[in-house]
């Protein structure tokens, strides 16, 4: 017969490997990512400690990434997580989601689509279905705020331009930057993403507000319109 695992509690584990005393003396980055992850969920469930728990929610979603791919109805079905576990797991990912796009000491300055991509791609890469943002931009090409103008196939018959400008106009934006992700991973453009983007490029033209490029993110990939010529007549 096979002896029981162990799994002591929290409290009965010396207090160098409890999560949030090592946090505390050692600093966050010295954690694991299941010892942080324990941290959020606070208790673990009936013969399970908290560091076990999150252990097992993690290798259940394939890692970090997974995790925050996974939706609420998703973690709830986890044994052991419910409603609670999971609106604290999905709370901590939005700030940590809010924090790529926001910089409460210095808005982030765009110089290129390589800082579009590093902005929004961990969080738009993981998305299951497509999503259409808009980066606005003041004078300097500072972000003011990124717009999720909305969810569903990009095409021309249901993209409306006045939902891409809306924002833009109350936010005196100087410019903006289209980003739509693909959920398979390729940010190769269709045609039909082309004609989208030429669509976007004139109607910014009428309304004085420059359309700097139009990305596609994927899965760790993405593909700047403006690089390629396609969907702006300068190239």
């Amino acid at each position: 017969m096979e002896s029981p695992e162990y799994n002591p509690l929290i409290r009965d584990l010396p207090v160098d490997l409890r999560p949030r005393e090592r946090m505390l003396y050692a600093g966050p980055s010295a954690l694991s990512t299941a010892e942080l992850l324990a941290i959020i969920l606070r208790v673990g469930g009936r013969g399970e400690n908290v560091i076990r728990m999150a252990e097992r929610v993690l290798s259940h979603f394939g890692g970090l990434a997974g995790l925050a791919q996974a939706n609420f109805d998703e973690l709830c079905r986890v044994h052991g997580v419910g409603e609670a576990k999971a609106t604290q797991i999905k709370a901590a990912l939005e700030l940590g989601r809010r924090l790529l796009v926001s910089s409460p000491e210095e808005r982030p300055q765009i110089r290129g689509p390589a800082d579009v991509a590093n902005l929004l791609m961990l969080e738009m890469g993981l998305l299951e279905q497509e999503h259409l943002r808009t980066v606005l931009l003041d004078t300097k090409n500072r972000v003011l705020r990124v717009v999720n103008v909305y969810a569903g196939s990009l095409n021309t018959a249901v993209v409306r331009i006045g939902e891409i400008f809306r924002e833009a106009i109350r936010a005196n934006s100087a410019s903006l930057i289209v980003v739509h992700n693909h959920p398979s991973g390729d940010p190769t453009p269709s045609p039909e993403d082309v004609r989208v983007t030429e669509m976007i490029v004139e109607a910014g033209a009428l309304l004085d507000i420059d359309v700097l490029d139009h990305l596609i993110i994927g899965r760790n990939r993405y593909v700047s319109l403006k690089e390629r010529g396609l969907g702006f007549k300068n190239g």
